[in-house]
């Protein structure tokens, strides 16, 4: 197949894209510290906080937060010096100091006040400038001299204004704008030169240089000043600086100068005059006015600006490039050639003059996609959406025959005049023909879209995002496939890569960094590859090898991290460089580095390119303080600790605590975070925070320590700063009130014990007393018992004996009554005579004594004490009466008792009614009722 260039007159620059690199700026507006927009003076202490003269007071910036101290007449704060520890101040009809009082805030003490010196009427002091004990004050009509040694002034009056004044080397000079530029030597006003351009002219800056003075004007340049005459400073920018109208300057630590103009922003001249970089509100800065300039001990430049503060950190390692317009797009790949730095974005191939200030031009033949651009033997290759184009000095020439998109291209190590291509469609082979660059052919037999490419151990391996990786065998002249074998490390990982490095063949995912061993046929986690990938802070597994520096990149969430070889060992290094939040990020899984030359690297991003300059990655180190420390109660009101080196006591009530804390870095891409632990409450440190401060709430009496240390980049803070404190017990709770807590106690105690004894006496007394009347109850039931039992046996005595009366009775009644009867029997019998005598033995077995003793015997036994009482009660009763009553007592009938008395039925009514009678008994009486009562 053959190649065609493409004629020139299809190529063309049709855009030209304004934009510069530029050091990092950071942007601080009124919103950030809180004042109006409008600043004049800026300093710098040892600690390095940063003081700056604002229309509403004195900015105090300590890194983290901004401190606003209202101006002391309520007049525009104009200059600002620091000077042995106290920051001198000007403002409108005063100027004086301020000092830091012990809860470090700043009082402000006024020298005119305290001195009572005479001021002209709305005078307003400008410039604030230290020299061997002396401070300087100057309006635009006068300059004081302050003697801090005794305290004295002197003042140097002026016909005409004084614009400013200068330090040149511990002199003092000023320019009279009516009579030329004066020094002050030895307290003395001396004319330096009445030159007509320093009559026609402000002066901006006088500059020491080489035993002459380098003045600066306004509005015509430099001029250099021999002693003799003035001469202008032939330097390439003087044509630029004659358009511009300068207001402030400054020489910087490494020689090379600081401008700032009245409505062009900066300009940074170096020590041959050549403009390095103009920075301007479209390249980054918040106005375009500057008031003042300052380097700080970073050399780090403030600008004091019409709308705002701004830094500028000039030894950053990072430049951006800022696509402002958003004519570049995206960049996913670049590269410096033959001077040139082309970068290819999703919008096309773009290209400028790597060693000048030129803009980027498009290259108007590629308009689309631009995938890689690889250097191979000389020739620069593109691969892009449409397919393949050689670059050459800005221009373009196609491929012919490739019609789908070009991902990479890459030499065969085999012969090198093949090339192997992956494309959207698969891989093709390009050859060269001569000397010229042509498609071969396609390799049949895999038509997958092949992003990531390598051709290793005589097989091609493809990486597919969302298919796995596959090992491809060819014939030996690449044209066609002769089995294809799908690798099981990974099947569908999205923003992985392979690449090749230092003859190994990479693999990068989520998992880590995987290196091919030929032996086993598979990919092997590599341990120090792998460190490429923090576990924590993964962002995406492409890994970009640099073969110019021998270097491989990767990304993650807050590093850029690339590994290094040693030159003496070959020992492999990881680095890591912190990628703060604030940096411009690139298209993930597309990032991209590309060599440019002195250890400089180009970082393509989603709005430009970042320039990374290692050489100027220093490792610093970093101190922590607590600035700030408040208490406050739970109804809000706050107190401010007074001493922080000291350990505070606090009231119970005063138990919400507030810390703030700071690191003195003003690097805009350097992120500080922020670790704390209160010691007391929560051992354990807290997670990185980017916010300065932290308050603990209702805190419980006890003693605490808090502790907090920073993370600057990758860099821990040396020290732990920490603020010990206790919070005292409650009042309720005091020692006070723990003793007499105490005395209750012991108090209740003996009250309590006094109580429980008593109530157990009680208790033991009621509880002896319900056993003893059990006991009682017992011993009386038991008695109870015990008679019942008598009386079961009684009334069974009793019922026994009545029945042996009833039977005693009974029988004698029947005896009688039989005798009776045979006695009257026997009386029929017709010899008496010979009868006498057994019915005499018949009467004496009726009236026989011993029946009754024997019946008085039993009756006693069955009813005790009856005759006895009977007879205490009657004693007039005979025995024959008593007889009869105990008859009566058995309930025995008249025709019961005849014959026990052995007399007639009438005879026993005649004896009851003598009874009755002796009873006494009233006739409606019963009388053997009465007997059977007793």
């Amino acid at each position: 197949m053959r190649f065609f260039f493409i004629c020139p007159f299809f190529f063309c620059i049709s855009v030209v894209l304004s934009a510069q690199e530029h050091p990092p700026i950071q942007v601080y507006t009124s919103k950030d510290y809180k004042a109006e927009t409008q600043n004049w003076s800026i300093f710098q202490d040892d600690r390095n906080y940063i003081y700056v003269a604002n229309n509403e007071g004195l900015l105090e910036f300590n890194g983290a937060d901004w401190h606003l101290y209202p101006s002391p007449n309520e007049s525009i704060l104009r200059s600002v010096h620091v000077i042995d520890g106290l920051i001198y101040t000007g403002c409108n009809g005063d100027f004086g100091y301020w000092k830091k009082d012990e809860q470090g805030k700043l009082d402000y003490t006024s020298l005119v006040k305290s001195l009572d010196l005479p001021l002209l009427e709305d005078e307003e002091f400008w410039n604030i400038i230290n020299v061997e004990g002396y401070i300087l004050f100057q309006s635009l009509k006068r300059i004081y001299i302050f003697n801090t040694l005794n305290e004295s002034f002197k003042i140097i009056d002026s016909n005409a204004i004084i614009y400013k004044i200068f330090d040149v080397n511990g002199k003092i000079y000023y320019q009279n704008t009516k009579e030329g530029l004066f020094i002050i030597d030895k307290g003395e006003i001396k004319l330096v030169s009445n030159h007509p351009i320093l009559l026609e002219n402000r002066l901006v800056n006088v500059f020491p240089q080489n035993n002459i003075l380098l003045l600066e004007t306004e509005n015509d340049g430099f001029f250099i000043w021999d002693g003799q005459k003035l001469d202008k400073w032939d330097i390439p920018a003087n044509s630029a600086l004659e358009k511009l109208s300068v207001f402030r300057s400054i020489k910087l630590k490494d020689g090379s100068y600081m401008l700032g103009t009245r409505s062009n922003g900066i300009v940074h001249l170096t020590q041959d005059g050549e403009i390095n970089f103009q920075i301007d509100v479209v390249n980054g800065l918040s106005n375009n006015t500057v008031h003042w300039i300052f380097e700080d001990a970073e050399q780090n430049i403030w600008l004091a600006l019409e709308n705002g503060i701004n830094c500028i950190n000039m030894s950053s390692p990072f430049h951006i490039y800022k696509d402002e317009k958003g004519k570049i797009g995206t960049i996913y790949t670049s590269i410096l050639h033959n001077g040139n730095i082309y970068v290819g974005t999703n919008q096309g191939l773009f290209f400028k003059d790597y060693n000048s200030d030129s803009d980027f031009n498009t290259i108007e033949t590629i308009q689309e996609a631009v995938w890689s651009l690889t250097e191979i033997d000389g020739v620069l290759f593109c691969g892009h959406d449409t397919g393949t184009s050689i670059v050459i000095d800005g221009t373009t020439k196609k491929v012919q025959g490739i019609n789908q998109g070009a991902w990479n291209l890459k030499p065969l190590r085999t012969d090198k005049n093949l090339i192997l291509q992956g494309n959207y469609n698969g891989l093709y082979i390009l050859h060269e023909v001569a000397g010229n660059w042509v498609l071969r052919n396609k390799i049949e037999g895999f038509d997958l879209s092949s992003r990531f490419f390598e051709y290793f151990d005589n097989e091609i391996f493809v990486s597919h995002e969302y298919k796995g990786i596959f090992r491809i065998k060819t014939d030996k002249d690449f044209r066609s496939v002769i089995e294809v074998t799908k690798d099981s490390i990974i099947d569908r990982e999205l923003h992985s890569s392979l690449v090749g490095f230092n003859n190994d063949l990479l693999l990068g995912f989520k998992a880590g960094v995987f290196k091919y061993d030929m032996s086993q046929k598979a990919f092997i986690k590599d341990s120090v590859f792998s460190e490429l990938f923090e576990a924590d802070e993964y962002a995406s597994g492409k890994l970009i090898p640099v073969k110019e520096s021998n270097t491989l990149w990767a990304f993650s969430k807050r590093n850029l991290n690339y590994l290094s070889l040693s030159s003496l060992s070959g020992s492999q290094r990881i680095h890591r460089i912190p990628w703060s939040k604030a940096l411009p990020k690139g298209l993930t899984g597309y990032e991209n580095v590309s060599f440019l030359n002195d250890n400089k690297y180009l970082i393509g991003t989603s709005s430009g390119f970042t320039l990374l300059d290692l050489d100027k990655i220093k490792d610093k180190t970093y101190t922590i303080e607590i600035n700030g420390v408040s208490v406050s109660t739970l109804k809000g009101e706050i107190h401010e600790i007074v001493e922080k080196d000291l350990i505070g006591e606090f009231d119970n009530e005063l138990n919400n605590f507030s810390f703030n804390f700071n690191v003195v870095e003003f690097d805009k891409y350097l992120d500080t975070e922020y670790q704390y632990q209160l010691i007391g409450l929560q051992n354990e440190w807290s997670e990185w925070t980017s916010n300065p401060m932290t308050t603990f709430e209702n805190l419980p009496y006890g003693s605490y320590t808090f502790k907090v240390r920073a993370r600057i980049g990758n860099a821990i803070t040396e020290n732990e700063a920490s603020y010990s404190f206790s919070i005292n017990r409650p009042w309720l709770l005091s020692n006070t009130m723990i003793g007499a807590y105490v005395l209750l106690v012991i108090l209740f105690s003996i009250i309590m014990h006094h109580i429980y004894k008593g109530y157990y006496r009680k208790q033991r007394e009621r509880l002896l007393l319900r056993t003893k009347r059990e006991l009682e109850l017992k011993e009386l039931e038991n008695k109870q018992q015990l008679m019942r039992f008598n009386n079961d046996k009684l009334r069974q005595d009793i019922e026994s004996k009545n029945r042996e009366l009833g039977i005693s009775t009974m029988s004698l009644i029947k005896k009688n009554e039989f005798l009776n009867t045979v006695k009257k029997e026997l009386q029929h019998v017709d010899d008496p005579k010979k009868l006498k005598r057994v019915i005499k033995i018949i009467d004496n077995n009726l009236n026989n004594t011993d029946d009754w003793n024997l019946f008085e015997e039993a009756f006693n036994n069955a009813d005790k004490d009856f005759l006895k009482k009977m007879k205490e009660q009657h004693p007039s009763l005979t025995s024959n009466d008593l007889r009869l009553c105990a008859y009566l007592r058995l309930n025995l009938s008249s025709k019961e008792i005849a014959p026990l008395l052995n007399i007639s039925h009438r005879s026993v009514e005649v004896k009851r009614y003598r009874l009755r009678k002796k009873l006494q008994l009233e006739h409606e009486a019963s009388l053997s009722d009465y007997i059977l009562e007793i």
